[in-house]
């Protein structure tokens, strides 16, 4: 089973947000289509703020992964973040997302970006089993937080 990324480009709409579609079903995401479109067109468009990766073959993905940009001044540049990531059920276990989440930080470091992060639910042992194997941990003393503007 093949992870290699594909960067997603305008052409790729469809497959990628059927894909979306069926992540954010899984996790309970509840999100229109047309925010949806409003989410992902400006990646494939180009916009400087985030990229989207089509996981296999282009013209039959089995995954993506989302990735988003910022700046930190703690780590001394730029970062990055996983916002989704994700892998069609019937060919999860076979190694894939550890593939992209391997080779992933290998590409961004390339092009400077100096951290990757991502956030997992609390209960979610098996992510997090995956992230840690993949490099990613804890920030000792750190959470999340968010405030929805």
């Amino acid at each position: 089973m093949s992870a290699a990324l594909t960067l997603a480009l305008p052409e790729h709409f469809d497959r990628l947000d059927a894909l979306v579609a069926a992540f954010h079903a899984e996790e309970g995401i509840t999100l229109n289509a047309e925010a949806r479109a409003a989410g992902l067109k400006p990646l494939l468009d180009g916009i400087p703020h985030g990229a989207a990766y089509l996981i296999g073959p282009p013209r039959a993905p089995i995954g993506y992964v989302i990735v988003t940009f910022g700046w930190s001044v703690e780590f001394g540049g730029m970062d990055g973040f996983v916002d989704e990531i994700f892998v069609r059920p019937g060919v999860r276990g076979r190694g894939v997302a550890s593939e992209v989440l391997l080779a992933l930080p290998r590409a961004l470091a390339g092009a400077g970006v100096k951290a990757l992060h991502l956030e997992v639910a609390q209960d979610n042992e098996a992510a997090q089993r995956l992230y840690a194997r993949s490099g990613f941990g804890l920030r000792s003393g750190y959470h999340l937080m968010t405030r929805k503007l």
